[in-house]
């Protein structure tokens, strides 16, 4: 199959487009776009500012991905971006905003991801991959979701909050703080961790024994509520020192989020210098 486009879109001459990629109507693609092979835009899709695609990736109807920040200190003096994967679902109606001047500049996703119809990713956002965002949810800036997490429908989560590898978020929560690895949290406000996300991490092979060890964790951390002190010991005894990588995941999760401020790790992201200006880049190149 060769590279198919419609002369109903637009496709910048400059913009880089791979081999047997499917551009339908109404499509516009910018300049400083570049798409890899095999990707399909199905119609009306945007593409736009410095955003690049990897190979076989699908955008459904009315998706925009590449456009400005929302973001009132943003003065487009440095080049953002978006950077995409391999093998993501981008469906109807879904917003990936590119990076503010902030951090390293660039909104992330990452490969085999799925983003269901008008969810939102923000500026300097960061999806790893396998992760699952369910019909309208909303990403504030700079958050980061860990491999395989799934955020549940109309869930919004706060700018700078992390979402754990395999963590999954129930249905129309506020999620203002982290959720660390393996936890299912649950509730519309604040939401608590209610269990593990068991279904999820024996589908992605997790040995039954550090299940076992995970769910001990949780019974202590969030129904007990021993201190993160007193779990380390326990483990440390019953273990012999010897910890699975899901638990040294888990508690490292967890002493970084009580590091940084209003249960957030990444909040420390704040104070992270600004990428170079458009003028500092100019003369480095010079």
């Amino acid at each position: 199959m060769s590279t198919q486009i419609s002369h109903l879109a637009h496709v910048d001459p400059k913009a880089q487009i791979g081999q047997d990629v499917q551009i339908g109507p109404f499509c516009f693609v910018g300049p400083d776009v570049s798409i890899g092979d095999r990707t399909v835009l199905e119609s009306h899709v945007t593409l736009t500012g410095k955003t690049t695609v990897g190979s076989d990736n699908r955008f459904w109807q009315n998706s925009v991905i590449g456009a400005e920040p929302q973001d009132y200190s943003y003065r487009d003096a440095a080049p953002t971006q978006v950077v995409i994967g391999d093998h993501n679902q981008f469906r109807e109606g879904v917003t990936v905003n590119r990076g503010a001047e902030k951090e390293d500049g660039i909104t992330r996703i990452g490969n085999h991801n799925l983003l269901m119809s008008n969810s939102h990713v923000a500026h300097n956002c960061r999806l790893y991959d396998h992760v699952m965002l369910v019909n309208g949810v909303l990403l504030g800036g700079h958050v980061h979701v860990h491999d395989r997490a799934i955020v549940s429908g109309n869930s919004v989560v706060h700018h700078f909050a992390t979402i754990g590898t395999l963590a999954f978020v129930s249905g129309g929560c506020r999620v203002p703080t982290d959720v660390p690895p393996f936890m299912l949290a649950a509730g519309s406000d604040n939401p608590e961790i209610k269990t593990v996300n068991l279904i999820g991490m024996k589908r992605a092979g997790i040995p039954d024994e550090s299940i076992r060890v995970i769910r001990h964790a949780q019974r202590m951390l969030y129904r007990e509520h021993k201190s993160f002190k007193v779990v380390r010991e326990h483990f440390e005894t019953e273990l012999q020192g010897i910890f699975p990588i899901e638990l040294i995941t888990l508690l490292s999760a967890i002493e970084q989020q009580r590091a940084g401020r209003m249960g957030r790790a990444r909040e420390a992201a704040r104070t992270t210098p600004l990428v170079e200006s458009k003028e500092t880049a100019a003369k480095k190149s010079a």
